[in-house]
């Protein structure tokens, strides 16, 4: 928590959550997303505590979030990036990070701040390798097409996934060009199937303000009408066909499911399938049909 804003996902137990990074690798898994505010830093540092010193880990992490006091702030002038990165860099016990991110900038910060000159100096000096953006939810393209037009940076991380399909005209047009990383494949649990319509999530847990039970219940009615089907059709399960979705789709670089158990490691890896381009078109067209009034409700939520 900051202050009264809950920033994760509830209790979390730092050797169930190691079991689950040695269990994600043990799955074939070779990338790994964080940010220097997930766990304010703890997040990074159970990650230089286990795969740290093992550079045939891709480590990515984000800069710009800050909590200060019971305030989270926005901070991507050049002086704390360039400050940012060395704490990262102990926490994670690398020499360089392999690709990191703004966290969520906006266009008012590219321009009116130094950010990237600072992630260029960053790169120049080797502390870095790439760098990226990390695009807002709701709103990815503006962002996206400033640092397109100037040719700058490597790759966008963006919200991608059966119900949130916002980003498909920006990687269609990115992918050329930029690694694309596809964040919330599941919608915050959404898309495994294990929810309920009377769900309900604990005060620290973001979920508790994000999915109202009304927008539970419409989401949940979508799912099993148009989507589960294709989990018989393609023996998977709804967490493999999430997955599937997304990896089908052209353009997509990596995928970060996110793990808090080692079950959930072997789960999210597990059942992949290339969709039948009719059935990823299908999926894609009920964006419109039937997603898309349901996404506008999460944006006004927060």
């Amino acid at each position: 928590m900051v202050g009264n804003t809950p920033i994760g996902w509830g209790p979390a137990d730092d050797a169930t959550s190691k079991l689950a990074i040695h269990q994600a690798m043990d799955q074939g898994i070779n990338f790994f997303d964080t940010a220097d505010f997930y766990g304010l830093g703890h997040s990074e540092k159970l990650l230089g505590e286990t795969i740290g010193k093992n550079k045939e880990m891709i480590i990515a992490t984000k800069v710009g979030h800050r909590a200060i006091g019971d305030k989270i702030v926005l901070d991507y002038s050049k002086g704390y990036i360039v400050n940012a990165v060395e704490e990262s860099l102990r926490r994670l016990k690398r020499d360089y990070i392999d690709y990191y991110q703004l966290h969520s900038a906006r266009l008012a910060h590219f321009e009116t701040e130094a950010c990237i000159e600072a992630m260029d100096q960053l790169k120049k000096e080797g502390k870095i390798r790439y760098w990226g953006l990390s695009l807002n939810t709701f709103e990815p393209e503006p962002e996206a097409d400033y640092l397109m037009n100037l040719n700058k940076g490597e790759g966008f991380q963006l919200v991608f996934n059966l119900i949130n399909q916002l980003a498909l005209p920006l990687i269609k047009k990115a992918a050329a060009n930029y690694g694309i990383i596809a964040r919330m494949p599941l919608q915050f649990g959404l898309l495994t199937g294990k929810f309920n319509r009377n769900q309900e999530f604990a005060k620290n847990d973001h979920r508790s303000f994000r999915l109202k039970e009304e927008l539970m219940q419409s989401s949940l009615q979508i799912l099993e009408e148009k989507i589960w089907p294709l989990v018989q059709k393609y023996h998977i399960t709804k967490t493999g066909l999430a997955m599937s979705f997304i990896l089908s789709q052209p353009g997509i670089s990596t995928v970060i499911p996110g793990i808090r158990t080692k079950e959930q490691a072997i789960e999210n890896t597990s059942g992949i399938v290339q969709l039948e381009d009719s059935d990823r078109l299908f999926l894609e067209n009920l964006f419109s049909t039937a997603w898309f009034p349901l996404v506008q409700e999460m944006k006004a939520l927060g």
